[in-house]
């Protein structure tokens, strides 16, 4: 009487093999079909770069001594618009600096929020230098500028963001916003500000 043998290794193999063939393949399709959804959602919606501008600004509290160390507050009025009808956004972290001349006089935070759509939002920033100390070259710079009651400056963010549309949450993205030249002037002059227009990039 004939008796069933058991396969051998080099027959279960190729069975093996097979089924991990197919999980692999079922995956990557799964992966693709993801994929191309969430492309063809942000296709359709379409959207719009955000749109950031100084709105005022002005130097108080402005003392540059001898040695070169510099002590002031700086208050600006920075907008944020989401122009964008089905997109709002997440801010998690946003740090800000004050620039003259590409040195750092300033830094501070904007604490997260989040953005709804066709929104903007004003944000007041009272930043100081406390004690800053400047290069001879810096200091001369600004010093010829305080004589004509303005001195133009630079103010730049760097923020981790997410877009939210419906329920579904985007990944996070960083973006860089640059706001220059800022012809920012002092507390006693009599002046008015021109809005500056800022450049983004995420």
């Amino acid at each position: 009487m004939a008796t069933a043998k058991p396969p051998t290794p080099n027959q279960a193999t190729p069975t093996h093999s097979n089924l991990v063939r197919l999980i692999a393949i079922v995956l990557l399709v799964l992966i693709v079909l993801v994929g191309l959804t969430i492309l063809i959602i942000w296709l359709t919606i379409k959207p719009k770069k955000l749109v950031y501008s100084i709105d005022d600004g002005s130097i108080n509290n402005y003392n540059l001594s001898d040695g070169n160390h510099l002590n002031s507050t700086y208050d600006f009025i920075l907008r944020a618009y989401n122009p964008n009808k089905k997109v709002s956004v997440y801010y998690d972290k946003v740090d800000i600096e004050v620039l003259y001349d590409d040195e750092t006089l300033s830094r501070g935070i904007i604490d997260p929020f989040h953005q709804p759509k066709r929104n903007a939002t004003r944000f007041k920033l009272n930043l100081a230098s406390h004690d800053v100390q400047l290069s001879d070259q810096i200091a001369r710079d600004l010093k010829a500028e305080r004589t004509s009651g303005r001195v133009e400056m630079t103010v730049k963010l760097k923020a981790r963001i997410r877009f939210k549309v419906g329920v579904w949450k985007s990944r996070h993205y960083h973006m860089k916003v640059s706001c220059a030249p800022i012809m920012v002037h002092f507390s006693t002059s009599s002046r008015g500000f021109q809005r500056t227009m800022c450049d983004v990039d995420i």
